[in-house]
């Protein structure tokens, strides 16, 4: 494979602060230092030395890393433990057993909180009722709620019994609901009547109905419903039971099951190449490890913080730092039921001030929604609202574009809260590659250093090592604790995704990435599939949209795929949302012309897009996650067959299907 070229130059750096360095839990690039060399030097002493010393294990392990049967590793295999013990029992009879655990903000504005000890007796109560209908471990349980405490509760509830969980994200389609509940042999599901979002009341239990109408989902025995609306849903009878129902007369005490660190804590359905979802497996003991470890690292947690992560319940970001990591640290945290943008786009910066949050973590997709929303109405820009209180800012779901981690820093972060752009995946299960806030200089769009422990390299497609400055593919040498165990049901698609035979071994992230040649930091290009090939040049997506929003005058966002084409290979399609209304004819063009001359200014002419679509938006899943196969599919000219239910915006296609 020739390298994939490299032509975003970025020579800003931004070095933490004195003060933060003095008082961070890792302190200077010599503390960040000094834990890699101990990782080098003694690789299983240091994550034993580290799982001891972060987990509460009923038995302990003696083994740390199993290899005997690789791809297939296994961490503390011998020890067991609990993983609702490690975020609930641990903090009873310490301060934190007082301490609010979770400020919950309702899509109305309604504030409710709950502090660790009562979250633990709402925990122990829905794990006496899941016990109570035939739950036990090993089981399966979909989870399917909106983004609220009883969501939080129902995972932990799972993970008290060993159980294993299956979070569905409420925006997806019954069709997606049916193939996990069948692929995963699920025994219950857990859901709500409704949920809130934008000031509407859309169905989840109705979505439930269709998928189990569908058939194939015979194992399923039970229905919780939580009924987060007082509108009414259809029950059947002794298959569907409400919250209150099954929680009447439940004590607010249950023993934990204890269980080995390789048992599955829980599968999450994420997309895969072929179009059919792969079940991520998750263990109990590693996951754990690395979600407690990464929330003080990462977001250098101290006891005081109010943590905020804007994600859902249903993604892995929302499973490792709302439900996971959070509590296994003792942290107090802010759940969300809402979106950024109801009832204005200033939700999020009047949340901050409203709840205190020190630590704000979301996605670049919402950063640059948000700066589109700030340009056009100066009302809900974020200096309006006392950001004061933030210390950390973090970046999560894509590479952050240098033009939006800018806006961030400046306008969110007042120009003193570092950014953690962090680079991890479903299958990594916690951070991978991010700057510490207290130890690395900065760079605009890069995640920067690999965090301590991780061994991670860039090489072409034979496995062989690229020298910095030179893109390649992303791999990591080493296994890590929170890695995927294997694809639910499907070991021989987990060797072959993850560990082909062309890498030697390595473990495949499946994206493009290149080393900064001065600091060796790394930049995410963009998925491998996402890589263009125009004229023989290799160039990631990611350079040609950060290059195009760097129009700042005229781009709020922008994704790019390419298109076979006779005379190049391939062509760069460019799907473009202005700042100002759509434009239409000769006005179309004359803009395109505009933002094609730019990019050949920025990149060179090699990356100028062939064609350009302007829509109002982007085709996105409610959480925000552009939909690439759906814009793949317009740019060839087919017609669209996939499903496109999860969509919030189906109509925009029709926008997006005209050329310029």
């Amino acid at each position: 494979m020739s390298a994939i070229e490299s032509v975003l130059i970025e020579n800003r750096v931004f070095p933490p602060s004195e003060a933060l360095v003095k008082a961070a839990r890792i302190s200077g690039m010599a503390g960040y230092e000094a834990l890699c060399a101990e990782a080098e030097k003694d690789f299983t002493g240091f994550w034993g030395r580290l799982a001891r010393e972060n987990l509460t294990w009923d038995k302990p392990f003696t083994r740390v890393l199993d290899e005997s049967a690789k791809p297939f590793y296994k961490w503390f295999d011998d020890g067991m433990l609990n993983a609702s013990v490690n975020c609930l029992d641990r903090h009873m009879g310490t301060p934190v057993e007082n301490k609010t655990a979770i400020i919950f903000e309702a899509d109305d504005g309604a504030v409710t909180q709950v502090t660790y000890k009562q979250l633990l007796a709402r925990v122990c109560q829905f794990a006496n009722a899941l016990k109570a209908h035939g739950v036990q471990k090993g089981d399966r349980v979909l989870i399917y709620m909106p983004m609220t405490i009883e969501g939080v509760v129902a995972m932990q509830a799972c993970a008290r019994l060993g159980a294993i969980h299956s979070v569905v994200f409420g925006g997806f389609s019954a069709k997606a609901l049916q193939e996990r509940i069948i692929d995963g042999g699920a025994v219950a599901v857990v859901t709500a009547n409704y949920q809130m979002r934008g000031g509407k009341e859309l169905p989840l239990k109705a979505i439930v109905d269709e998928a189990l109408a569908m058939g194939g989902c015979e194992s399923i025995r039970n229905v919780f419903v939580y009924e987060r609306s007082a509108s009414a849903c259809p029950m059947q009878a002794g298959r569907d039971k409400t919250f209150a129902e099954v929680l009447k007369g439940q004590p607010t005490e249950c023993a934990p099951v204890s269980v080995e660190a390789e048992h599955p804590l829980y599968i999450l359905y994420t997309s895969g190449s072929t179009g059919k979802p792969k079940g991520v497996q998750h263990s109990t003991g590693g996951y754990l490890l690395q979600a407690k470890l990464t929330m003080d690292w990462s977001f250098d947690l101290q006891p005081s913080d109010v943590f905020w992560c804007t994600a859902d319940i249903g993604w892995v970001t929302g499973h490792t730092y709302c439900t996971y990591g959070p509590l296994a640290a003792g942290a107090t945290e802010i759940v969300f039921e809402g979106i950024p943008t109801f009832p204005d786009a200033g939700r999020f910066w009047q949340m901050i001030e409203r709840h205190k949050c020190s630590v704000f973590y979301t996605a670049p997709t919402a950063i640059r929604s948000l700066i589109k929303a700030a340009e056009t109405h100066d009302a809900v820009h974020p200096r309006h609202s006392n950001l004061s209180s933030l210390r950390i800012i973090g970046s999560v779901g894509e590479p952050i574009n240098p033009e939006a981690w800018m806006w961030y820093y400046k306008n969110v972060g007042g120009e003193r809260c570092p950014i953690i752009d962090t680079y991890w995946q479903t299958e990594t299960g916690a951070h991978m590659i991010n700057p510490l806030p207290g130890a690395t200089p900065l760079v605009p769009g890069s995640c920067t250093l690999p965090l301590p422990g991780i061994f991670p390299a860039i090489v072409d497609e034979t496995g062989h090592e690229m020298p910095n400055g030179t893109g390649g593919m992303l791999v990591y040498k080493k296994p890590w604790p929170s890695m995927v165990r294997t694809i639910w049901g499907d070991p021989e698609r987990f060797k072959k995704t993850y560990f082909p035979e062309e890498m030697k071994g390595y473990y495949l992230a499946g994206d493009g990435a290149v080393r900064s040649a001065d600091r060796g930091y790394f930049r995410v290009t963009g998925r491998i599939d996402d890589v263009l090939n125009v004229s023989g040049h290799r160039l990631g997506t990611m350079e040609v949209e950060s290059a195009l929003v760097a129009k700042t005058d005229l781009v709020a966002e922008a994704a790019v795929v390419a298109r076979p084409d006779e005379l190049t290979g391939e062509a760069i399609c460019a799907f473009v949302v202005l700042k100002r209304s759509l434009p239409h004819g000769a006005e179309a063009d004359k803009i395109a012309k505009e933002l094609r001359d730019w990019v050949a200014k920025e990149i060179g002419p090699i990356a100028k897009p062939k064609d350009i679509r302007f829509g109002e938006n982007l085709p996105k899943t409610r959480s925000g996650k552009i939909m690439r196969r759906l814009l793949r599919s317009l740019a060839k000219g087919e017609a669209i067959t996939q499903d496109t239910s999860t969509l919030e915006n189906p109509a925009i296609l029709d926008q997006l299907g005209q050329t310029h």
